[in-house]
C-alpha cells in the first residue's frame, strides 16, 4: 500500500519520496533500500521510531514532523549530508549529545511544539552552517548557550516558551534577519520592544550599554462590566483617593483613560463603557498582559443564570476568547444596597459559576482533543490538534471576588491594597517589571510634559516631526536621533500611553498624545442612542453643512433602515462634539470634506468598524483618457460617500429575496466556533468581505456577495452551543467551474481565519453538512494548507445515511476524471461532536445512489 501511494520523482542522480498522511507506524522496508534518496517526507504519520533511517546515507532533507516521536532518533547522526531536518510537533523531551556534531551541513532545524527545555552542547558545531532554527512552543526558560554560538543564524523563533531575558550576544555579530519571541514573560527586553523587530532590539541593547538600567513597574488595568455597574466610580475613587460618585448622566461613553500611582507601581486605567453598542470598538484596545477588573452590580445581581450571563458570563466568555491568559479580579459594587448575608451569598454564587465556566471550557477542549486523537485519520487533523493543545494551556486567572461599598472610602482603600498585593505576586504577573534604558523614561517624561503644557491643543494631536523638535529642545535629549525616537514611540504606543498608527498611511506622521481624544472620535459615531444624536443636530450645524431639515430627516431614515451615514451627517455629528469641547481647529483634519477623506474615516475603516459605499454615475463624459503606463486621475463626479456601520443593521428581506432561498444541491459549509462567535466578529467579517467584493447586499446576520456573476451567501447563527457562520453557493453547472467556486469560498474562509487569530482563545473548525435531505451528519474538514485541504480521496461516504458523494461537493477539491464506481464498497462510520465521518469496511450498502446529482 505504501509503495502504491508513495509519490516518487527520480532521475539519475537523486530521488524524492513523499509518504505523508499514510498512517505509517514503521518505515516501509522498500524505502530503506534506495541509497540514492535525497529527500524523505514522513510528516503526519504515527511513527514513534524510525529504525533503519541510517541506511539512507545520501539524505539531504528529512521531514518527521507531526508524528508521535518521544525519543530523538539517534540514527540521524549517520546522515552526514543532511541539510534540512524537521521534527516539530512530536513529544521529544531530550536530544542526546553527539548527534549534531555529525551533521556538518545542517542548515535548517525545526524543533517547535515539543517538550524541550535544553539543547545539546554539540549543536554549536553547526555554527558555520545552521541558518534556520525554530524552538517555539517548548519549555525553555533561557536561551541555550549553544544557540549563542550559531554565528550563521539568519532566522530564530522562540515564541511561547518561558523566557524572561534575551542575551545581548544573540543579536550581535550574526546575520539575523528574522526573530520572534512573543508569548514569553520577557522583562529584558520587554515584549513591546521585541515587537518592533531586530533593529529596535539592537537599539535597545545599545542604549543599555554603559548606563544604569531602570525598572518600569507599569500595569495596564482594564475596567469591564455591564452598564451602570460602578466602573467609573471605582476608577475615579482610586485615582483621587477619595469617594467620587458618578451619576448616570456622567457614565462612560466609549472608553476613558487615566493614570494612577500606588507606591512604586504605575497603573494605566482604561474604563470601558458597558453598553453593547460600544463593544464593537473594544477589540481595538483590549490587550493581553493586563489586569482586568470585572465590576458587577450586586444590587442588580440575582441568583439565576440569565442575570449571571448578562453581568458576568458575557465578559468572562469574551476574555476567554480575546485574552485567555489575563488576570481577572471580580469586584462586587452597590453592596450598601444588600445585607451582609446577601453579599456573601452572591459572592459564592458568582465565584462558583465562574469556576463552572472554567471547568466547562477545560472539559470541552479535552473532548475536542480526544475526538481528534481517537480518529482513525488523526494525521489529517494535526494542526487543529496543536491549536487545541495551545488553547488548553491558556486559562484565565480568576482572583477572589472583592465586595466594595463605593460610598465608603475604607472599602476603596481595601480594594487598592488587594490590587497592589496581586501585582506584586510574580507568579500572577511575571512580566509586570520591564527593564528599560534611561532614555526611554526620559523621552516618556518629556512627552508627558509636552502633552500637559499650555501650548498643546486640547486634542493632543501632533505632527511626528514637530513632536521630535519639541522633545529635542531639552538639553539632555538634544542628540536624540529620529530612529531611536521612533523606537521609543512604538514602545509607548504598545503600552497604551500614546497612540501612533504608523501602519496607516494617512496617519503615519500623526501622534495622538491623548489617546482619550481618539476614543472620543470613535464614540461619536459608535455609541448608544445614535438616532437621538442625529435628530438633535441643530439648525445652525445643518446650515454649516449646506443641509436642510429635510436632509436631516433623510439621514435619520437612511440610518434606521440601512445603517448608513452620509459624509455630511458624520461631519455634523463630529462638528457638534468638537465645537462643544473647544477643538474646532482639528475638525477638518479629522473628517475631511467632499472627496477628501479625513483621518477619522481611515481609522474606522482600518479597524473594520465601517465600510465606505459610493454610488458612482453609470457614465462619466468628463473622464480622462486612460493611457497604459501613465497615472490616471479620476474626476470627482461621484455622489456623496456613505459609510455603512454593520453593527447598527436590522433584519432585512432584501438579501433573502436576491438570494432566492436555499437549494438542496447548493455547496454548503459551516465554520463552527467555540465557545461562541465573538461580539462584533460577524460585522467585521462583512466589512472586510464587502471591501473585496463591491457587489453585495447586507442585513444584520446575512450577507450576499457577487463575484463574476456567482453569488455566495454568508449567514451567522450564534446560539449557545451551536455557533457557526454558514457559507453557501449554487452548485456549479459545469465541472470546470468548481475551481472558481471553491476559490470564492476559500477567500472568505481565509478572512474568517485571519480574523479569528485576533481571539487566541477562540476555537474554530470547518464542517460540510451531508447533502442528503434530513440527514443530520456533517463531514469534518481536515487541516487546510493555504487554499487546499490535505485529502486525496475522490469519494466521501456519509456514515449516517450511507450515501456517497464526490469530494468536490464537500471540500475544496477540483474534480478529477475518475469514473464513479457503480457499486460502492461497504463503509462503516462513527459519530463525534465534530460530525460524522466514514472509514473502512462495514455492512452498510447503498444501491442506485446518484452522487452526481447531489
Amino acid at each position: 500500500m505504501a509503495q502504491q501511494r508513495a509519490c516518487q520523482e527520480q532521475d539519475d542522480r537523486a530521488s524524492k519520496v513523499t509518504l505523508s498522511t499514510m498512517r505509517l507506524r514503521v518505515l516501509p522496508p522498500t524505502v530503506l533500500q534506495d541509497p540514492r534518496m535525497e529527500s524523505l517526507n514522513l510528516d503526519r504519520n504515527k511513527l514513534k521510531h524510525v529504525a533503519g533511517i541510517s541506511k539512507l546515507g545520501n539524505l539531504r532533507k528529512l521531514i518527521l514532523s507531526k508524528n508521535e516521536i518521544a525519543d530523538f532518533p539517534e540514527e540521524i547522526q549517520s546522515l552526514v549530508h543532511l541539510e534540512k531536518l524537521e521534527l516539530n510537533q512530536n513529544q521529544i523531551r531530550v536530544i542526546p549529545e553527539g548527534i549534531f556534531s555529525c551533521l556538518p551541513r545542517l542548515k535548517h532545524l525545526r524543533l517547535s511544539n515539543n517538550r524541550l527545555s535544553a539543547l545539546p552542547k554539540d549543536l554549536a558545531t553547526c555554527s558555520s552552517s545552521l541558518q534556520y532554527l525554530n524552538l517555539s512552543n517548548n519549555l525553555f526558560r533561557a536561551i541555550p548557550q549553544a544557540v549563542l554560538e550559531l554565528v550563521s543564524l539568519q532566522e530564530l523563533y522562540v515564541q511561547n516558551n518561558t523566557l524572561r531575558q534575551l542575551p545581548r550576544e544573540l543579536f550581535e555579530g550574526r546575520p539575523l534577519k528574522m526573530f520572534k519571541a512573543n508569548g514569553n514573560p520577557l522583562r529584558e527586553p520587554p515584549n513591546e520592544v521585541c515587537a518592533g523587530g531586530i533593529q529596535q532590539i539592537l537599539s535597545y541593547f545599545s542604549q543599555l550599554q554603559n548606563c544604569h538600567v531602570e525598572e518600569d513597574r507599569r500595569v495596564k488595568t482594564m475596567f469591564l462590566g455591564a452598564s451602570l455597574a460602578g466602573k467609573s466610580t471605582i476608577c475615579k475613587s482610586l485615582k483621587q483617593r477619595q469617594v467620587v460618585l458618578v451619576s448616570e448622566e456622567e457614565r462612560t461613553v466609549g472608553i476613558e483613560i487615566s493614570e494612577f500611582h500606588i507606591q512604586d507601581f504605575t497603573f494605566l486605567f482604561w474604563d470601558f463603557a458597558g453598553q453593547l453598542e460600544y463593544y464593537v470598538t473594544h477589540h481595538v484596545f483590549i490587550t493581553p498582559q493586563a489586569l482586568v477588573i470585572l465590576v458587577i452590580n450586586f444590587q442588580k445581581y440575582q441568583l439565576n443564570n440569565g442575570i449571571f450571563q448578562e453581568l458576568v458570563g458575557f465578559w468572562i466568555n469574551n476574555l476567554f476568547m480575546r485574552v485567555p491568559n489575563s488576570v481577572v479580579l471580580p469586584v462586587g459594587t452597590h453592596t450598601d444596597c444588600c445585607t451582609e448575608e446577601e453579599v456573601e451569598e452572591k459572592k459564592r454564587d458568582i465565584m462558583s459559576k465562574i469556576q463552572a465556566m472554567l471547568e466547562e471550557r477545560r472539559a470541552n477542549l479535552a473532548h475536542f482533543i480526544n475526538n481528534l486523537e481517537s480518529s482513525e485519520e488523526s494525521e489529517f487533523y494535526v494542526d487543529q490538534w496543536d491549536r487545541l493543545k495551545e488553547m488548553e494551556s491558556c486559562t484565565l486567572t480568576i482572583l477572589n471576588l472583592v465586595p466594595v461599598n463605593c460610598t465608603n472610602y475604607w472599602d476603596i482603600k481595601k480594594l487598592e491594597t488587594t490590587i497592589l498585593e496581586h501585582v506584586r505576586n510574580e507568579e500572577i504577573f511575571p512580566n509586570v517589571i520591564r527593564v528599560l534604558p534611561p532614555v526611554y523614561k526620559e523621552v516618556e517624561a518629556a512627552i508627558v510634559d509636552t502633552e500637559q503644557s499650555e501650548g498643546t491643543a486640547e486634542h493632543g494631536i501632533m505632527d511626528l516631526n514637530h513632536l521630535l523638535s519639541e522633545i529635542t529642545r531639552r538639553e539632555h535629549l538634544s542628540h536624540l536621533g529620529t530612529e531611536l525616537f521612533r523606537d521609543i514611540l512604538r514602545y509607548l504606543h504598545r503600552i497604551g500611553l500614546i497612540i501612533w498608527y504608523e501602519e496607516i498611511k494617512q496617519l503615519e506622521s500623526t501622534v495622538f498624545l491623548r489617546p482619550a481624544f481618539l476614543i472620543t472620535m470613535f464614540k461619536i459615531l459608535v455609541r448608544y442612542r445614535l438616532v437621538q444624536q442625529l435628530e438633535s443636530i441643530s439648525v445652525d450645524l445643518l446650515v454649516g453643512e449646506h443641509a436642510t431639515i429635510r436632509d436631516q430627516s433623510n439621514w435619520v431614515w437612511t440610518f434606521k433602515s440601512k445603517a448608513m451615514l452620509c459624509q455630511r451627517a458624520m461631519r455634523a455629528l463630529v462638528k457638534h462634539q468638537l465645537y462643544l469641547e473647544g477643538m474646532k481647529d482639528v475638525f477638518e483634519e479629522m473628517v475631511g470634506h467632499k472627496a477628501q477623506k479625513g483621518k477619522l474615516f481611515s481609522l474606522l475603516e482600518h479597524f473594520e468598524i465601517c465600510l465606505e459605499v459610493r454610488h458612482a454615475k453609470d457614465l462619466n463624459p468628463g473622464a480622462r483618457e486612460f493611457v497604459p503606463g501613465k497615472l490616471w486621475e479620476t474626476t470627482q463626479n461621484c455622489r456623496e460617500a456613505y459609510y455603512l456601520f454593520p453593527t447598527y443593521l436590522n433584519q432585512s428581506e432584501e438579501v433573502s429575496e436576491r438570494w432566492g432561498g436555499d437549494h438542496l444541491e447548493d455547496l454548503h459549509i459551516r465554520a463552527y466556533f467555540s465557545p461562541e462567535i465573538p461580539e462584533g466578529f460577524f460585522q467585521r467579517l462583512m466589512v472586510k468581505a464587502c471591501s473585496f467584493y463591491s457587489a453585495h447586499w447586507i442585513a444584520k446576520v446575512t450577507c450576499l456577495l457577487i463575484c463574476s456573476g456567482k453569488p455566495l451567501l454568508i449567514k451567522e447563527n450564534n446560539q449557545k452551543g451551536y455557533s457557526y457562520i454558514e457559507l453557501r453557493s449554487r452548485k456549479p453547472a459545469q465541472r470546470t467551474e468548481f475551481q472558481f467556486t471553491w476559490d470564492f469560498f476559500m477567500a472568505i474562509i481565509f478572512i474568517i481565519r485571519k480574523l479569528s487569530e485576533e481571539w487566541p482563545g477562540l476555537h474554530m473548525c470547518m464542517k460540510a453538512p451531508c447533502r442528503t435531505a434530513e440527514c443530520p451528519a456533517e463531514f469534518f474538514w481536515p487541516d487546510v494548507d493555504d487554499k487546499n485541504t490535505v485529502t486525496k480521496e475522490e469519494i466521501k461516504t456519509c456514515g449516517t445515511c450511507g450515501h456517497r458523494f464526490r469530494t468536490e461537493l464537500l471540500l475544496p477539491k477540483v474534480p478529477s476524471d475518475l469514473e464513479v464506481p457503480q457499486t460502492p464498497p461497504p463503509a462503516h462510520y462513527y459519530v463525534t461532536s465534530y460530525g460524522t465521518t466514514s472509514f473502512g469496511p462495514s455492512s452498510i450498502h447503498v444501491h442506485r445512489q446518484s452522487i452526481l446529482d447531489k
